[in-house]
Formats: C-alpha cells, structure tokens, sequence
C-alpha cells in the first residue's frame, strides 16, 4: 500500500471545503483524512445516525466504512459563511443524488463544517450533517428577532 499523501496546505476554509467534497465524491479516504485537524477532539456526525465520533481513528474507520461500496455523491449548496480570524463556521445543505431502478433520486443533507487554522493551513475540526425535508430545503429565513436561540 502506498503512503498517503502529504496534506497540502490550504489557504482558506472554502479551498478545504472543496477538498472534502471532492474526496467525498471520489470515496478518497487518505484525501479526505488529510483534511482534518492534528487533534484527538476533532468530531463528525453522519445523518444516518450512529452517534457522535470523536477523534480520527473513529471517524476515519466510519468513512472506510461508507466508502466500501462507492464514494458519495454529494453535492454543497446554499453555503453560509461566519469568518474569524482564526476560525470558520460553514452551514450549507448538500444535495445527494443517486440513480436507482426508479430513476434519479435527490436527498438533502443540513450541514455544518467547522474549520481552524492551524500551522498546515486551515483544517476539519467538526462535520455535523442531518437529514433534512424531502424536498430542497429554501433559503434560511433572516429577520430581527429577540436573541433567543430556539
């Protein structure tokens, strides 16, 4: 087996956003590995369910898992961005759409990615995805409200 390859360094949190997809779609797991923070806390939450995996090992045996059959057909829209100096926060859904003997199916996926920058550039600390509506899910609503959180 070759060794994997050496993480490249990332310039901002949507050049690491696009690596994840990409390796997401091509079922890469040492691309999609080389993406994530040195860190034992780093944390993904599938939609499927199976709970919260915490640390590398756990979250790369998950993707070898999911990648035996196929990569994932995924694809990111309606991304929102907060920024901070050594922080990002992205929420976006990801359409997923796959042929099957009925013909072209869509799911939704709400996602966020969270991403630090780090000596190697910006990385993977957290990846949350739910199962959304049926449909394509609209644009988040914006409005002032009261700052109340639920």
């Amino acid at each position: 087996m070759p060794p994997p390859p050496a993480a490249a360094l990332f310039a901002s949190p949507d050049d690491v956003e696009a690596a994840f997809y990409e390796a997401l779609q091509r079922g890469d797991l040492d691309a999609l590995m080389a993406l994530w923070a040195d860190d034992d806390e780093v944390v993904c939450v599938h939609p499927g369910g199976g709970g919260r995996l915490v640390g590398p090992a756990a979250i790369r045996a998950s993707f070898e898992a999911i990648f035996a059959s196929s990569g994932i057909p995924v694809m990111p829209e309606q991304v929102h961005r907060l920024q901070q100096m050594g922080s990002a926060v992205h929420h976006l859904v990801e359409r997923i759409e796959v042929l099957s003997p009925e013909g072209r199916q869509v799911g939704w996926v709400v996602a966020t990615n969270v991403y630090v920058k780090t000596g190697r550039g910006w990385r993977i600390v957290a990846h949350h995805a739910s199962p959304a509506e049926p449909q394509e899910p609209a644009e988040p609503l914006r409005h002032d409200a009261p700052n109340t959180l639920h």
